[in-house]
């Protein structure tokens, strides 16, 4: 996985809208980067609907959240039209930027080893460079840990 001081591998994306997105647009702005494993489960609603609720804040203190699981865009529409998600939603079917930033893990649940994403924010300064890594975060408080940290 990557770690606090390096840069932020690019990446471009799909987002919910059907417009390619690229971490390199974001440069000059601080980003919240989550990952997250899928869309309209109760964990990654619950982290979800955390972002959206502090989204104001984040938005006052020019800070851009984005999302990224493997969703199809028809599933990241859905999901951000359920909960009135007002940030930026990418689809990473391919694992592009899942693998770059090292979330493409194995996860044992039941006793039953599979590949999946694990939940995993990296908050990201203006130049690019990772300023934090939170690994394996709780739905419920991530969004609120990172505006206390910031």
């Amino acid at each position: 996985m990557l770690e606090k001081g390096m840069k932020a591998p690019d990446f471009t994306l799909t987002d919910k809208d059907g417009k390619k997105v690229s971490l390199s647009d974001f440069l000059g702005t601080k980003i919240v980067l989550y990952f997250y494993p899928k869309d309209n489960t109760p964990g990654c609603t619950r982290q979800a609907c955390a972002f959206a609720g502090l989204n104001r804040e984040f938005e006052k203190r020019g800070i851009k959240v984005v999302g990224v699981s493997r969703d199809s865009v028809a599933s990241h529409v859905k999901f951000a039209e359920k909960y009135s998600l007002p940030f930026v939603l990418l689809s990473d079917p391919e694992l592009e930027a899942i693998k770059a930033y090292g979330v493409w893990q194995e996860k044992k649940n039941c006793g039953k080893v599979t590949m999946g994403v694990v939940r995993t924010t990296f908050i990201i300064d203006e130049k690019g460079v990772i300023a934090e890594v939170m690994p394996k975060v709780k739905p419920d408080t991530n969004a609120a840990e990172i505006l206390a940290a910031l």
